[in-house]
């Protein structure tokens, strides 16, 4: 193998804090007693789990609660709505088990568990039954959700996929034991592009994501070209790939992909260059890169962590040193505690537009700010001045129809508007082009078509591979 390292660092064991074990991080950090109701009041809604590098080696506590890892990681009063915390707060005080679990199920009916259409509109069948697990919004991507892999080293507390993670098994969205998603993947072969995501599949033992991986490998699947692998473990638990053990097993299965002739990218989500400081970062990045898989890197745009242009141009420029790829800034979803970490899209704008002029090329690989939105992703390309009105520039990266992309829409200037349903259309009597469009497609359940190369405009069909 290639992933042998020069001098291997001392094995850690992880170790995990919830709300289940607060005395025990009381005793590692010391909370005070506010804090430590925060934590016990949040964490029954929104889902709160840190390991011990997170708290050791990621954290200044010296500067909490500003600390942008602790605002990553750690519940905030703030990220319930007052009404909501009032009530949740209540009801824990209480000690009934039974009414907190209701009282905490009500409240997150209301903070669009699945946005952007997961539950009703990217869902596939198969011969007439619905395929667990399994999302297919845009042509070329196909998105995976192991059973496995539904949980992480730590949880972020802005992840738009928190309801993967609160044990309600009507909001968890993940693969069956029969695996049909193979069968799927092998009569789509408009599919070129397979991405295994979760929760966290690095969370996943190599042997147990081996057996959802390699059966990609063989000849029956020669559509599919790329296997990206959505993960946060770089950040939150680098030692998954340099001491943990079945680590140089989890390299060898990339090595394998790689080896039959298909891309590997590791789409790693870094938030604060806070989390690119450890070695043992550079020391797994390092291992990965020389399996010959390539490391994207990505992550949302959020107050309180990283709403400041020059905290990107530093990531940026620390990732691009290490040798990834950045590729998007997203926009906060709106979902869980969105209301907390959202920026407006003109501040949105603004941080990206500056983040970029400060980073060589070599950076502008980046695409931002973009909004993972039911009709597609949507970049706000910026703000101008048109027929003397001032609008948002908008396109289309990646659409559920291939005709929508890159091409330039207008959105009324709105300096509060922090999402797309925030947004109207810029001239009067009219609408987004594309809203006829997907209603159509709402209301016959139509799932992304194929399209020829041939049949697109110049510029479609590259914006689709995206």
């Amino acid at each position: 193998m290639t992933t042998n390292m020069d001098q291997a660092p001392q094995r850690k064991q992880i170790r995990f804090y919830s709300a289940a074990n607060l005395d025990e991080l009381q005793r590692a950090v010391g909370l005070s007693p506010r804090e430590r109701h925060v934590i016990e009041v949040v964490s029954q809604v929104l889902p709160f789990k840190v390991n011990n590098h997170v708290v050791e080696s990621l954290i200044d506590w010296a500067k909490v609660p500003e600390d942008p890892v602790f605002q990553m990681t750690f519940p905030q009063e703030g990220m319930l709505r007052p009404a909501h915390f009032a009530r949740m707060s209540a009801a824990v005080q209480g000690g009934q088990r039974e009414n907190i679990r209701r009282v905490a199920d009500s409240i997150r009916q209301e903070l669009n568990p699945h946005p952007g259409g997961q539950l009703t509109d990217n869902q596939v069948a198969l011969d007439g039954e619905i395929v667990p697990g399994v999302q297919h919004k845009y042509i070329e991507t196909c998105l995976v959700f192991p059973s496995v892999s539904q949980t992480c080293h730590s949880y972020c507390s802005y992840c738009f996929r928190w309801a993967q993670f609160v044990g309600d098994a009507d909001l968890r969205f993940a693969t069956d034991k029969s695996m049909r998603y193979v069968e799927y993947l092998r009569q789509h072969r408009e599919i070129s592009d397979v991405l295994f995501t979760g929760g966290d599949p690095m969370f996943t033992p190599a042997a147990v994501l081996s057996r959802y991986i390699e059966p990609l490998l063989g000849s029956d699947f020669d559509h599919i070209q790329t296997i990206r692998i959505g993960s946060k473990s770089l950040s939150y638990w680098p030692y998954r790939f340099l001491t943990d053990s079945d680590a140089d097993a989890m390299l060898g299965l990339f090595e394998r992909v790689v080896r039959s002739g298909k891309h590997l990218s590791f789409m790693a989500h870094f938030t604060h260059g806070q989390e690119l400081q450890p070695q043992v970062v550079a020391d797994a990045i390092r291992r990965i890169r020389n399996t010959g898989a390539v490391i994207r890197t990505q992550a949302p745009l959020l107050r309180h962590v990283n709403d400041d242009a020059a905290v990107w141009i530093q990531k940026w420029k620390t990732e691009v040193r290490l040798g990834c790829v950045p590729y998007y800034m997203f926009v906060e979803r709106d979902t869980g505690a969105c209301n907390y970490f959202k920026v407006p899209l003109s501040r949105a704008a603004e941080i990206f537009q500056t983040a970029a002029r400060g980073v060589s090329g070599l950076a502008a690989t980046v695409r931002g700010p973009v909004m993972s939105t039911l009709p597609g992703k949507v970049m706000i390309e910026g703000v101008a001045e048109v027929a003397g009105r001032r609008v948002f520039v908008l396109s289309f990266l990646r659409a559920r129809s291939a005709d929508w992309c890159r091409r330039p829409f207008f959105a009324e200037y709105d300096p509060s508007a922090c999402w797309l349903s925030d947004l109207r259309p810029a001239f009067p009597d009219t609408e987004f082009f594309y809203e006829r469009e997907l209603t159509e497609m709402q209301s016959e359940r139509v799932l992304p078509r194929p399209v020829e190369l041939d049949d697109v405009a110049p510029g479609v069909a590259m914006a689709q591979t995206a």
